[in-house]
């Protein structure tokens, strides 16, 4: 049995720890994590490579840094209020990933909390940096200009399929900035090397479903894909759409190729969810949004998969398989 002047000594040195727990919790610096669509869709192994990052720099979840996750579930209108909430909850750092809707929902809520992006679109352009070398503001990140590879990716699906003259561009309406710069760079590439272009949107599953009927119906010979992080987290279903159809399609990075797509070229991803771990963490540790260059992604990747291929009756050129990063069997 514990005697009384035991027990009050014991309830005394409790309560004292108490405080001392809470302060270490508070002490303890939170990374607001905004995202377009939501944890089951977005890439496991992105975040994971974002988490390792951190580690890797002396940070890690749960132990001496915290994460507040923020997902949109591809509901645009609610990025503003979830932005709003990581600012209310004062987050140390910002990450915003999946586009500009989201970092610029981010760069509305606040003015002084640093925020570091992805984008494939030009930050400059976009009024998120004053310039790449010296961002100037609080904002910094990873640009890997996807949507700038239009060009090269129709090129490619050209010398694929060297009887396509009209092709379908995929885009999703209800990410404006995206579209425009997909269609910006798409269109006048496509039309300098003589194809049709024809644009359907989806924004829903059941729009994709409504664009396949479509292409086959008007017997267009070939699908690109937009970048889009809905268009993205329905990867499976789009590259299943595509085999059940025989429609060739080009898509935006490797994990469509990896599950079946005909062919991807692009920027690989994982190495800028890597980088965008390195900044926060760069942030977490003093680093100011101001000084830290927006690091341009080099790393471009083309991946065919040739049993895709040959399903479709297509012979990949020796030209386009000598420029494979990877050629998936």
């Amino acid at each position: 049995m514990i005697r009384r002047r035991e027990f009050i000594t014991l309830l005394g040195g409790a309560a004292a720890a108490w405080p001392l727990a809470a302060r270490a919790q508070q002490a303890m610096p939170v990374v607001g994590f905004l995202g377009a669509t939501s944890p089951d869709a977005a890439n496991v192994d992105y975040l994971r490579v974002f988490r390792q990052a951190l580690k890797e720099s002396g940070y890690v979840e749960g132990e001496n840094v915290a994460i507040e996750y923020r997902w949109a579930n591809n509901q645009f209108d609610l990025l503003p209020a979830l932005a709003t909430e990581l600012v209310r909850r004062k987050v140390a750092v910002i990450v915003t990933i999946e586009g500009p809707p989201v970092v610029l929902a981010a760069k509305a809520a606040t003015t002084t909390i640093p925020i570091v992006f992805t984008v494939s679109d030009d930050p400059v352009r976009l009024g998120l940096v004053a310039s790449l070398a010296r961002p100037g503001g609080n904002l910094t990140g990873i640009n890997f200009f996807a949507s700038e590879l239009a060009a090269k990716r129709l090129e490619l699906l050209r010398e694929l399929v060297p009887a396509a003259t009209r092709i379908t561009v995929l885009v999703n309406p209800a990410n404006t900035t995206t579209t425009e710069a997909a269609l910006r760079d798409a269109v006048p590439a496509a039309r300098a090397i003589g194809l049709q272009i024809q644009v359907l949107n989806a924004s829903t599953t059941r729009e994709i479903d409504a664009a396949f009927a479509s292409i086959v119906r008007e017997r267009l010979d070939a699908l690109f894909v937009a970048v889009d992080p809905f268009l993205i987290s329905r990867r499976a279903q789009l590259v299943n759409l595509a085999s059940h159809h025989s429609v060739p399609v080009t898509f935006p990075s490797r994990e469509f190729t990896e599950i079946g797509g005909l062919m991807s070229y692009g920027a690989n991803i994982p190495d800028a969810y890597h980088q965008v771990g390195v900044y926060a963490a760069r942030i977490l540790k003093g680093a100011k949004p101001a000084d830290l260059p927006v690091v341009q992604s080099s790393k471009f990747e083309l991946v065919i998969n040739s049993s895709t291929a040959r399903l479709l009756g297509l012979t990949v050129p020796d030209k386009v398989l000598a420029l494979a990063d990877e050629v998936i069997e």
